[in-house]
């Protein structure tokens, strides 16, 4: 298997900001991926897999260790019965379409969403009403320990969230839907997509929600335009003016620009209604937020 050295993350992200990762490479079997996490482990190197790049903030420095992008049989799609069987590089697009021509609904949620299979087993992802932990089956993850089938429970998934670690990779996985006839699932893909269209800005460069929404009467969003935060900038990068708890790549935007623009966030969320917003996007070191004063 191929290992690359100083890959653009940048053209691999949908925020479209970030360095270089120090190797790179494209396994497409699990025993690649092994391969590829013990040729990290003897160097000594983190792991990352990005995905589509979707919900990803890459440093400006770049990553100093090995990112995967799964590919191969690592990203195909089968429908057995009521199982979609996905292998983690698989997207969300491609794995919908499938499922739509079986008849078999309650993936339609995740049109929402502009990732992969694995991504949303990382993150717990959801929108609308639902998210992994309600359809997912379980998960094939690939560690130093070598490949097991782990449960939703055994993930560890809650809002936004699972207790999967950087140098555990998502292989596969396998999710029980229901009987749907194809004309309902088209319409209720129809419906969320225009839900999607009228609020988010699907049209600009994002790396998608910012914030988790926080245990309070008004969500992320709301509560940031309230902040007066809608087309803020710094830099290259704004809180985009249609939803507030988006960042966008207004014009060259550095990862240092949109981590200002959260600090900026968080700040006058606290100062204007006492809550703690707590990041949803995944940051790939070496990047954190200070704590709040």
């Amino acid at each position: 298997m191929k290992v690359e050295e100083g890959v653009a993350l940048s053209r691999l992200t949908t925020l479209g900001a970030g360095g270089p990762a120090a190797a790179f490479a494209r396994p497409e079997s699990v025993d690649e991926l092994e391969q590829a996490l013990a040729w990290a482990r003897e160097r000594e190197l983190p792991v990352a897999a990005i995905g589509l790049g979707s919900n990803l903030l890459v440093a400006d420095q770049g990553f100093d260790g090995l990112v995967l992008k799964l590919g191969g049989g690592l990203a195909d799609v089968q429908v057995e019965g009521a199982r979609l069987l996905a292998g983690a590089g698989a997207t969300n697009a491609v794995c919908l379409h499938r499922v739509r021509a079986a008849g078999l609904g309650g993936f339609e949620f995740a049109c929402a969403i502009p990732g992969t299979v694995g991504g949303g087993v990382w993150m717990n992802a959801g929108a609308y009403g639902s998210d992994w932990a309600a359809i997912l089956g379980r998960a094939l993850v690939v560690d130093e320990q070598g490949p097991r089938w782990l449960t939703p429970a055994e993930l560890g998934l809650s809002y936004r969230h699972s207790e999967l670690q950087h140098g555990q990779v998502v292989a596969r996985a396998e999710f029980t839907l229901a009987p749907l006839p194809e004309e309902q699932i088209k319409a209720n893909v129809a419906r969320l997509q225009a839900l999607r269209k009228a609020a988010q800005p699907t049209n600009k460069r994002t790396f998608g929600s910012v914030f988790k929404n926080p245990e309070h009467e008004l969500g992320a969003g709301r509560m940031l335009e309230a902040c007066g935060l809608k087309g803020y900038r710094i830099g290259g990068a704004q809180i985009s003016p249609r939803h507030a708890n988006f960042i966008e790549n207004a014009d060259g935007a550095r990862a240092a620009d949109a981590v200002a623009l959260m600090v900026e966030a968080r700040r006058r969320a606290a100062e204007q209604f006492g809550v703690e917003l707590v990041h949803e996007v995944e940051f790939l070191s070496p990047l954190e937020l200070p704590p709040l004063q």
